[in-house]
């Protein structure tokens, strides 16, 4: 109705006064491209959904294992698949996987030095990789010591969940995360890295396959979870950007202790 009389008046002015009929043209014009461009405004629902969904992945596959430890039809899948692969590559043993885990990560800072640039500078990629470090190895090794699973080989009782394929899933994502904008074929490199990581580690006979399964969900949710909080960390550390300084970040990993942390140390000037 509203745009009807404004209509109808716009006609009448136009038979009386061909320059007010322009300049009410271009009001009205004005008015309904504003409109229109309020009523188009994104919402932010797809976002939540994209992230909801990212986290669908790694929480199934993280259930799945759990399941194992208790289902009968998943844990009698886990000794057919440990049977079939030593039956047709007995005595197979390589330590190729201890290394393979960490070729994602590596790969991000080997891209950067050679000008393919990826998400975050030095110091931002390195705090973010230290905290998926601390939350990888910080939930692998809780859950290691609470299920008591005992590896296909017998030698111990940690095997659930496998952690070469947590830290080699951790990595992956982020060598995805950092290099998605630039090319999906880098994600898909470093997730064929850590697919590889965990097969290796069933053939070695040092994981079931639902270890391996859990493994990745918990390496894939512990880098998401790093970048998800690495805002809030930026600003409660780097928030006084006046202050010169220089920063230096070393992430590590004792094997030997079962431990990860982040050093940050600032040298001001």
């Amino acid at each position: 109705m509203k745009k009807m009389i404004l209509s109808t008046g716009l006609a009448l002015g136009a038979m009386t006064s061909p320059v007010k009929a322009q300049l009410q043209t271009d009001t009205l014009a004005t008015a309904v491209k504003d409109s229109f461009h309020l009523e188009i405004k994104p919402s932010p629902a797809p976002a939540f959904r994209t992230t909801a969904t990212g986290l669908v992945v790694p929480i199934v596959m993280i259930g799945y294992g759990v399941a194992a430890l208790q289902w009968h039809p998943l844990s009698d899948l886990n000794h057919s698949t440990n049977k079939e692969i030593q039956e047709d590559h007995a005595g197979f043993h390589t330590c190729v996987d201890s290394y393979l885990q960490f070729a994602p990560a590596a790969a991000v800072y080997v891209l950067n030095a050679a000008g393919i640039h990826g998400k975050h500078n030095f110091r931002d990629r390195t705090i973010i990789l230290g905290i998926s470090a601390v939350f990888t190895a910080g939930s692998v090794e809780l859950v290691k010591h609470t299920s008591h699973e005992t590896r296909p080989d017998g030698s111990d009782n940690l095997s659930f969940p496998s952690g070469h394929t947590a830290t080699a899933f951790a990595t992956a994502e982020f060598l995805r995360q950092e290099y998605k904008d630039v090319s999906p074929w880098y994600g898909i490199a470093g997730y064929a890295a850590a697919t590889a990581t965990g097969a290796l580690r069933m053939y070695n006979n040092k994981h079931w396959f639902s270890d391996v399964v859990a493994g990745a969900g918990f390496g894939i949710l512990s880098t998401k979870a790093a970048y998800w909080v690495y805002p809030w960390i930026q600003r409660k550390l780097f928030r006084d950007t006046n202050r010169h300084a220089s920063t230096v970040i070393l992430p590590y990993y004792n094997a030997q202790w079962h431990s990860a942390g982040l050093s940050i140390a600032f040298f001001g000037r």
